[in-house]
């Protein structure tokens, strides 16, 4: 059987396999302003000290122009990859619907998202990530990323180790949908990209 020639009943089974049944019965917290935190129980010193360590001495000066959530790169961290694998989110993420990453069957690797919190708290940040061969969606995979506070420097997140798939079946292109969301349903990036199963790195 050549590479990339499998049928949709086979597709269909592989989507039934990863198709989860998890509620998760979570309701976000109400919102408040990194000043509004700050603000709150100004005379306990024990807890002012504790939100100072978490969220810097006061609320930051940030430009008002840019998005408070800017999601600025995602990497493919697989020690055997025998180059970097790393989209630019900062670009044309057009670009990236005609480029594939590589990726040898059966190794494992994490992803890595790097972003930027830069006015206000988020709650509940998460990546989202559906897979598409020939069209027909075979896996979701969603990862909660956490709550994070605004600060200067860029935060990473690194997902758990996944296994790429591997046989001849699962050799081929996969079209990945990536999306970086939160709690309040605010979409604050959202990026198509390839992946191409193969043999051997240079295969």
């Amino acid at each position: 059987m050549a590479e990339d020639e499998v049928t949709e009943e086979q597709l269909a089974a592989i989507a039934a396999e990863n198709e989860e049944q998890e509620q998760v019965n979570y309701k976000a917290p109400a919102v408040k302003s990194v000043k509004e935190i700050h603000d709150l129980d100004k005379d306990d010193e024990s807890l002012r000290k504790y939100k100072e360590a978490l969220l810097g001495s006061g609320p930051a000066e940030a430009d008002p122009t840019v998005p408070n959530v800017q999601v600025t790169q995602m990497c493919l961290v697989c020690e055997t990859a025998p180059n970097p694998l790393i989209l630019d989110l900062k670009g044309d993420l057009e670009a990236f619907k005609k480029q594939a990453f590589i990726l040898k069957e059966g190794v494992e690797y994490k992803i890595k998202i790097s972003f930027k919190v830069n006015r206000e708290i988020v709650s509940g940040l998460k990546y989202v990530q559906q897979t598409y061969r020939k069209g027909m969606k075979i896996d979701k995979s969603d990862y909660m990323v956490g709550s994070y506070g605004p600060r200067p420097a860029e935060y990473d997140f690194l997902t758990t180790v996944e296994e790429a798939p591997k046989g001849v079946l699962a050799r081929g292109n996969y079209v990945i949908k990536s999306k970086f969301t939160d709690d309040d349903k605010h979409d604050h990036l959202s990026w198509e990209w390839n992946l191409n199963i193969k043999k051997d790195w240079k295969d």
